[in-house]
């Protein structure tokens, strides 16, 4: 009977070692365009970004995430400190809707369960997705295409998270998106045959959107015991 104890307290031991918190929860802030219309400044959010996110965390270092955003970009030349934008005076906003899935990773081990208030810089990067209005620019103004297109991109994302009032954990962050299209300005028709009589700027350059703001996410499920003592 001891023994068989002693076994059933190992499997258990294990199978907490490997049991996981989750996270759920918000990001709310804004967002800022960087391509070709409008100021390139890299953190400059002028639209409202809101969505949710998830976290599943492996260990005290890092976690799996996904999350949605939603949000407008958009692009004003008379904002920007180029006076060749300036002269030209383009501006567009697009609706965007972005996927994320991707890794969390923390500088100092965030072990939620210790009981403690803890704090930790953290990096995320992984791949995303981003639905777009499609436009181009006729005689300087907005031309919509009533389409839309998906940008796949990388995110390059820098925070710092707190845990709080228990179960609840706040983030400050700033997270680039570097995407592989150049179409989000519409500086490129999403349509070839528009391409050549409306293409415009730099074409060797992709376009990049910034999200900055604080996430709230609230902990639930077992607690992990990362090690087997």
């Amino acid at each position: 009977m001891r023994h068989l104890t002693i076994l059933i307290l190992s499997i258990l031991s294990i199978q907490l070692s490997h049991a996981q918190i989750n996270e759920i929860g918000i990001f709310v802030g804004g967002s800022n365009f960087i391509g070709d219309v409008g100021a390139t400044n890299y953190i400059s959010p002028n639209q409202l970004a809101i969505g949710g996110l998830y976290k599943w965390n492996r260990s005290k270092r890092h976690s799996y995430r996904a999350s949605i955003i939603f949000s407008e970009l958009e692009g004003i030349d008379t904002n920007s400190d180029d006076p060749r934008r300036i002269q030209r005076g383009f501006e567009f906003s697009s609706k965007v809707t972005e996927l994320s899935l991707g890794m969390e990773f923390t500088f100092i081990d965030f072990n939620l369960h210790s009981g403690k208030t803890l704090g930790t810089p953290y990096l995320f990067s992984g791949i995303t997705v981003a639905n777009h209005d499609n436009h181009y620019f006729e005689n300087g103004i907005q031309t919509d295409e009533n389409t839309s297109s998906w940008a796949f991109g990388i995110p390059m994302a820098i925070g710092y998270k707190t845990n709080f009032l228990g179960n609840f954990i706040l983030g400050l962050e700033i997270g680039a998106r570097y995407t592989f299209s150049d179409e989000l300005d519409g500086s490129v028709p999403s349509e070839a045959s528009r391409q050549q009589q409306f293409q415009f700027g730099n074409i060797n350059n992709n376009d990049w959107y910034v999200f900055s703001g604080i996430t709230l996410t609230y902990t639930f499920g077992e607690n992990p015991c990362y090690c087997v003592d």
